[in-house]
């Protein structure tokens, strides 16, 4: 089981290159940065590109709206050299409130527009020329949209890998079933290993069903935050004010995937208030309604062996690699003991 993790968007870049430079040292697989709305991701990813040698580097994820896809498979290809063959290419849909309240772009057709990128990338990474008529996009650009100066491209660069894998972050079934069958890794989010089976078993089924074997298999990456010690349990609450904002504040009512989630995991009644709460704005109550059981399972806190037990239900789960954020002690010590222990899993 590879052991990943992700470095807070918000750090200075200075000190991030340090963090990454430790983690690197202390075997961790790969490194995911995220991108919100603050800095970029991709700056920081450039930079540790050349801060690092020999750990994975991934965008943990770059959403599908603000960038069009030739930007994106060029990002890919750009951030892939710099690191040497290091990089892997995650994205996701992100949601309505980012995507139109702050890069004012209309949030349509997300499944539709994730496989039409996902095709222009791996067309524009084989370097042919960019040509291609969807539903979504649309290259070259027709000339009754603009200037009708526009043809068919490809990229100049010769590419250090023609086949950069690519990730999607995933919680809906059809996207489920899309990422099963086209893509290199799947991003579930507030995995609770023992019911993924009931919320996305048929959607993973099904899409690896059709699966292209050439693509070898899929890397399914879950985790929350760690802490290993006799004491690490009391650590579990700290993942309380950041499931409270994803099920309770990521979308309006009945538009919110991760109370969904929530819902399917058979907490329906508790998604319900903790929604309510948050939107009303009583957040810390909306934290504290969260089901121990969903934050316990939904973590790994505890001692060595239950941590062990924990793996073991990752493992069994179809989890093939961990994403998880230290606490209660140094990141790349903790990190690397959870290496260790995966090994008895």
């Amino acid at each position: 089981m590879r052991i990943t993790t992700s470095l807070n968007y918000a750090t200075d870049p200075r000190t991030a290159a340090a963090q990454a430079r430790e983690l690197e040292a202390a075997g961790v697989d790969c490194i995911w940065i995220p991108e919100a709305y603050g800095f970029d991701g991709v700056s920081l990813l450039g930079y540790l590109a050349s801060a690092t040698t020999t750990v994975g580097l991934a965008s943990g994820i770059l959403n599908t709206y603000s960038r069009t896809p030739a930007c994106i498979a060029q990002t890919a290809a750009g951030l892939d050299a710099l690191s040497e063959g290091r990089f892997t290419l995650g994205l996701g849909a992100s949601g309505p409130q980012v995507i139109e309240g702050f890069h004012g772009v209309p949030y349509s057709m997300p499944l539709t527009r994730m496989k039409e990128i996902i095709s222009i990338c791996r067309m524009a990474w084989k370097r042919e020329k960019l040509e291609h008529d969807g539903r979504v996009f649309t290259l070259p650009l027709p000339a009754d949209e603009g200037t009708g100066l526009g043809k068919p491209l490809k990229i100049i660069n010769h590419l250090v890998r023609p086949d950069i894998p690519i990730y999607i972050a995933a919680l809906g079934t059809k996207s489920v079933e899309e990422t099963a069958a086209t893509t290199n890794g799947w991003l579930p989010f507030l995995v609770y290993p023992e019911r993924m089976d009931r919320v996305w078993g048929d959607a993973v089924t099904a899409g690896l069903a059709r699966r292209d074997p050439d693509l070898g298999d899929l890397d399914v990456v879950a985790g929350g935050i760690v802490a290993i010690g006799d004491d690490a349990a009391q650590f579990r609450n700290f993942a309380r004010p950041m499931a409270a904002l994803y099920i309770g504040g990521m979308g309006a009512r009945g538009k919110n995937f991760y109370n969904d989630v929530c819902r399917d995991y058979g907490f329906a009644d508790e998604a319900v208030a903790i929604q309510d709460a948050y939107l009303d704005g009583r957040k810390d109550e909306a934290a504290g309604l969260l089901p121990a059981e969903l934050i316990e399972n939904t973590t790994l806190c505890g001692d060595e062996g239950y941590i062990i037990d924990r793996l073991a239900a990752y493992k069994a789960a179809g989890v093939t690699s961990l994403n998880v954020s230290p606490i209660g002690g140094e990141p790349a010590q903790v990190l690397g003991r959870l290496s260790e222990l995966a090994e008895h899993a």
